[in-house]
C-alpha cells in the first residue's frame, strides 16, 4: 500500500531517475552515425589542417603545400576515409575514368603481349592518381560506334588510343568532338593535332638493320608491320634509311597484321621472291616467331644461313629457338607517359609529344 509519509509522486529512496525510451528516429540516426565511417572532418582533425585543405587535396588542387598534402593522405590511410566519388565528380566535373581504346579484334588483345604490357603500365600510373581505366575494343563498325557513343557522352575524362590505323574514324571523331586524347604512336590522317607518345620506331629499325649489315649480311630483307599503322610505316622508313630508297620490292613483305600467322605468310612470300636472302628484319617479335617457324621448315639455319632481328623485346623474344635479337621499346615508360600527358591536357597545361629511345638487344638469332 502507498507510504503515507512520502509526498505524492515522489520516488522511493535509492531509485534511479526515470529515463525516457529513445524515439525510434533517434535510434536510427545513431545507427547511421556509427556505420557512416570517417568523414572529411575526421580527416581534417587527424591531419591537423582545415576542412578546406582536405577538400583541396581531394579535388586535386595544386595550391597545397607538400607537407599538408602528405598529412592529409596519411590521415586518410589511418582513418580509412574513402572518397565519395559521386559527390567529388559533381564538384570537379570529372569521372576519374579514362578509356583505353584498342582498335584490334579481341583475340589480338590476348595474343600480343605488347597490349598487356601497355595496359598494365597505364593502369598502374592511373592508380597513383586515384583514377581507373575502362578497356574498350573498337574493331568493327558496331564496336566502334558503341565506343564513340560512350566516350563522347562524357562517361570518361579522356582516352588513350592504342594500335590506331590510317583512316580509323575513332581518332578523327574524338578529335572533332574535342575529347582529350593521347595516342600510342604518331596518329595518321587527323584534322586536328593529337598528342602522342611513341617509341623511336624509325631509330630502332635503323639500329637493327645497321647491326645486320655490320655482321656482313648483304641481302637483308624485311617483314613490315601493317602499313596503315604508325609502327609499320616508321619501321619500314628506318630500314630504308640504312639500305636506301631503291631496295627491290622483292625484299619487302608487308604483314596484314601483327600476328604470328601474318609472320608465317610474309616469310613464306619472301622465300619465294628473295630465296637468296641472308638476313631479315621483322617489325615485331610476334611476327618474327612466324618467320622463324617458316625458316626452320625450309631447312634454313638461324643465324648461320639467315640472321633474324625482331622489334619489341616482348616476353616471346626469349622463348624462341634461338633466342631473338630484337629492339627493346620500353612500353612501361610509354604507358606512364601517355597517362601523364593526358592529365596535362585535362589540367589545361601545355602538353608535348614524347618519343622514347629504343635499345638494341643482342641474342642468338644474329
Amino acid at each position: 500500500m502507498p507510504d503515507p509519509s512520502r509526498p505524492a509522486g515522489a520516488r522511493p529512496a535509492g531509485d534511479s531517475p526515470a529515463v525516457p525510451a529513445p524515439h525510434p528516429k533517434s535510434r536510427g540516426a545513431a545507427r547511421r552515425a556509427m556505420r557512416r565511417g570517417p568523414t572529411i572532418d575526421d580527416v581534417a582533425q587527424r591531419a591537423g589542417v582545415s576542412r578546406g585543405t582536405v577538400s583541396r587535396v581531394l579535388n586535386g588542387a595544386r595550391y597545397v603545400s607538400p607537407g599538408s598534402r602528405e598529412a592529409v593522405c596519411r590521415a586518410m590511410r589511418e582513418t580509412g576515409y574513402v572518397t565519395n566519388q559521386s559527390a567529388r565528380s559533381l564538384v570537379t566535373r570529372r569521372t576519374n575514368a579514362v578509356a583505353f581504346i584498342v582498335s584490334e579484334p579481341q583475340e589480338r588483345l590476348f595474343e600480343d603481349p605488347n597490349f598487356s604490357a601497355l595496359l598494365h603500365a597505364c593502369t598502374q600510373e592511373l592508380a597513383t592518381r586515384d583514377a581507373h581505366l575502362v578497356l574498350m575494343l573498337a574493331a568493327g563498325d558496331e564496336n566502334r560506334d558503341r565506343v564513340l557513343r560512350y566516350v563522347t557522352a562524357g562517361h570518361v575524362d579522356g582516352a588513350l588510343l592504342v594500335s590506331t590505323h590510317r583512316g580509323d574514324p575513332v581518332t578523327r571523331r574524338l578529335s572533332l568532338a574535342r575529347v582529350p586524347v593521347v595516342s600510342c604512336g604518331r596518329p595518321l590522317d587527323v584534322d586536328r593535332p593529337i598528342r602522342y607518345v611513341a617509341a623511336d620506331d624509325r631509330g630502332g629499325a635503323h639500329q637493327m638493320v645497321e647491326h645486320l649489315r655490320g655482321l656482313g649480311r648483304a641481302r637483308i630483307a624485311t617483314i613490315t608491320g601493317p602499313l596503315d599503322t604508325p609502327g609499320g610505316i616508321e619501321r619500314l622508313a628506318g630500314y630504308r634509311d640504312v639500305l636506301g630508297p631503291d631496295v627491290p620490292d622483292r625484299m619487302i613483305a608487308s604483314a596484314a597484321d601483327w600476328s604470328h600467322a601474318a609472320g608465317v605468310t610474309a616469310m613464306t612470300r619472301l622465300l619465294e621472291t628473295a630465296p637468296d636472302l641472308d638476313a631479315v628484319f621483322v617489325a615485331s617479335d610476334l611476327l618474327a616467331t612466324g618467320a622463324l617457324a617458316v625458316l626452320r621448315r625450309a631447312g634454313r639455319g638461324v643465324p648461320h644461313d639467315v640472321a633474324v632481328g625482331g622489334f619489341d623485346d616482348s616476353p616471346v623474344a626469349v622463348t624462341t629457338d634461338p633466342a631473338l635479337t630484337t629492339v627493346r621499346q620500353p612500353l612501361d615508360l610509354v604507358g606512364r607517359h601517355m597517362v601523364r600527358v593526358l592529365h596535362e591536357l585535362l589540367d589545361g597545361e601545355s602538353a608535348v609529344n614524347i618519343v622514347v629511345p629504343t635499345e638494341l638487344i643482342r641474342r642468338d638469332s644474329t
